[in-house]
């Protein structure tokens, strides 16, 4: 039940009405009519922009439209008052009626209140993490995994077939690396003294890989050249490697659909066949790029490239995809693995990429454009930085990594659902502060407690109900007779529950998950806010001794409160509270 999806079906109606009866010309596009909140609350409970945006394909004036649509829709008894305001706004006070029947309809649907067909029969490919297997995942993969994540299951809430991806860099040369860094650890295995050249991985993470090694292959690569041991041993490091990761993505409650491997593309035809569907397209040629300003980019060559004339699909420059010596730049099995998706039949990918990789957006886009003539859209997202503090002062390394701060060290600090809020009380593409204190402080100004408190505090009415022998299980409380919900706390408690169904359309639409957070966080605060209420007035206690109806009609508004935390903090991927210890 959308309660703003149905009001604007009236408003559409009634400006129907109106062009029959001549007072509105035909021919008029309603899609840009919306009916949102108001900007403050005590102009009405909902507004609508239908006379503003209808004035000037109509040749009108707003306040003429809105003074003629104020009085159709006044007629309606779910409106008890429609006021033109300003030259044109439409504010309207809807009948109680509508609001307890929210409460109803969030107790009838359950977890599934709010759930939205807006994706229906489409399917989306959700690219995230995707680090490279050389080491544990650090604390912006973290952010980026928990922003993935979220963002699969509100586009699944809303009717998505979603394939949650990671994209394996296995096929350059920071594998070799691997390699080499795994092959010293084994050495040290075998009793030798060895010391880390720069550029390799120092982590003590590896010293298990060697011991690993060791077991496997015993002294078989002792002494031996690089040509002997680096093909094997990249395999095994490699698959080390991503153990290691999947064990990481675990803990914090991520689970992949695919696991994608770069190196599948290479030897494999793969490459030239998707640099063959653009060179189709007269998309590819030779050619010499001007010199970039400012620093030059690692793909950028003062001779002739093969080249990707992506400016034609929006790009700034045209890119290069194999260099003058006749090998792949890093952009061409990028081309490749996203030829695939679109190969797969997807009708929108999403890649979550961080802060980092901003100047790859457009090629990236280019790309997608061009292998699919236009038809599957690409967004990327990128995720900010994330600065990290405990007792007021950055957190350090961690040694087991050797240069950063790794998923596991937050996990194991304050649990996966603390991190997984905490990192989505941000839009991804603003910077976080992530304080170790601050997260686990239990006040209102910590609103993964704040959010987890008022769910825990329903549970905690409902156990005190059913202890005073008042039975308040779902199927009763929906038969409660909700119109005991008069008062104006009530009210608007009902009024924030109402938003939830409006709020995931949107969150799913412009792939913003952080909205998530930011609503149950206000939803909390309703909640808190009416409790508090109740120590001044009786009446709007939950619990009201000796009247079972009316304490069943009340906890049923709070079990509607608690339904929404529920299902929101779901697409988060954080448990609910059942109490607070």
């Amino acid at each position: 039940m959308n309660l703003f999806s149905e009001i604007r079906a009236l408003v559409i109606e009634a400006l129907e009405a109106m062009q029959a009866e001549g007072k509105l010309p035909e021919g008029l596009d309603f899609k840009n009519v919306a009916v949102e909140p108001p900007r403050d609350a005590l102009h009405g409970d909902m507004a609508t922009n239908a006379a503003m945006v209808l004035a000037k394909p109509a040749k009108m004036k707003p306040r003429d439209i809105a003074d003629v649509l104020a009085g159709k829709l006044a007629e309606d008894a779910r409106v008890s008052v429609a006021e033109v305001a300003g030259p044109g706004f439409l504010n309207l006070r809807l009948a109680p009626v509508l609001w307890q029947n929210v409460v109803k309809a969030a107790l009838e649907a359950g977890q599934d209140f709010g759930r939205s067909a807006m994706g229906a029969g489409k399917k989306v490919n959700v690219e995230y993490v995707s680090a490279n297997p050389t080491g544990p995942l650090h604390v912006g993969h973290t952010r980026g995994a928990v922003f993935g994540d979220a963002l699969a299951s509100l586009l699944d809430f809303v009717g998505y077939d979603v394939t949650r991806e990671y994209y394996i860099n296995d096929g350059g040369a920071q594998v070799d690396v691997l390699a080499r860094s795994s092959y010293l650890r084994y050495l040290e295995q075998h009793g030798e003294t060895v010391e880390f050249p720069e550029g390799t991985y120092p982590g003590d993470y590896l010293i298990e890989v060697g011991e690993k090694l060791k077991a496997q292959y015993g002294d078989k690569f002792v002494g031996q050249p690089e040509e002997v041991w680096l093909k094997e041993i990249r395999e095994f490091a490699t698959e080390a490697m991503m153990d290691l990761i999947r064990a990481d993505l675990k803990a914090l409650g991520v689970e992949m659909d695919v696991f994608f491997s770069e190196k599948s593309l290479y030897g494999t035809g793969r490459i030239e066949g998707a640099l063959e569907t653009l060179e189709n397209k007269g998309l590819i040629y030779e050619g010499v790029l001007e010199p970039p300003k400012g620093k030059k980019p690692e793909d950028w060559e003062p001779r002739e490239q093969t080249l990707f004339r992506s400016t034609d699909h929006g790009d700034d420059v045209d890119r290069p995809v194999k260099k003058s010596d006749g090998s792949w730049t890093y952009f061409a099995p990028d081309i490749a693995y996203h030829y695939d998706k679109v190969s797969r039949d997807f009708d929108a990918l999403i890649d979550v990429f961080g802060a980092d990789h901003g100047g790859y957006v457009k090629r990236m886009k280019a790309a997608v454009s061009a292998l699919s003539d236009g038809q599957v859209p690409l967004d990327i997202k990128l995720t900010q930085l994330v600065k990290l503090f405990k007792n007021g002062e950055p957190f350090k390394m961690s040694k087991r990594a050797g240069t950063f701060v790794t998923l596991r060290d937050v996990v194991d600090q304050v649990g996966p659902d603390v991190t997984r809020f905490v990192m989505l009380t941000r839009k991804n593409d603003a910077p976080l502060d992530f304080d170790f204190d601050k997260v686990l402080e239990q006040s209102k100004d910590n609103p993964v407690f704040y959010v987890q408190y008022a769910h825990a505090r329903v549970c905690s009415v409902i156990r005190k109900a059913e202890a005073a022998g008042i039975s308040v299980d779902d199927s009763t409380l929906l038969s409660a007779d909700l119109t005991k919900l008069d008062s104006d706390a009530e009210i608007n408690v009902a009024k924030k529950v109402a938003e939830w169904p409006r709020l995931v359309e949107i969150a799913g639409r412009t792939n913003e998950p952080h909205r998530i957070a930011f609503y149950l966080y206000e939803l909390a605060s309703e909640l808190h806010s009416h409790y508090k209420k109740g120590d001044e007035d009786h009446s709007l206690r939950f619990l009201q001794e000796g009247d079972a109806a009316a304490s069943q009609a009340k906890i049923g508004l709070a079990r509607a409160v608690a339904v929404v935390i529920s299902a929101g903090l779901g697409i988060l991927g954080v448990t609910p509270a059942q109490e607070m210890r």
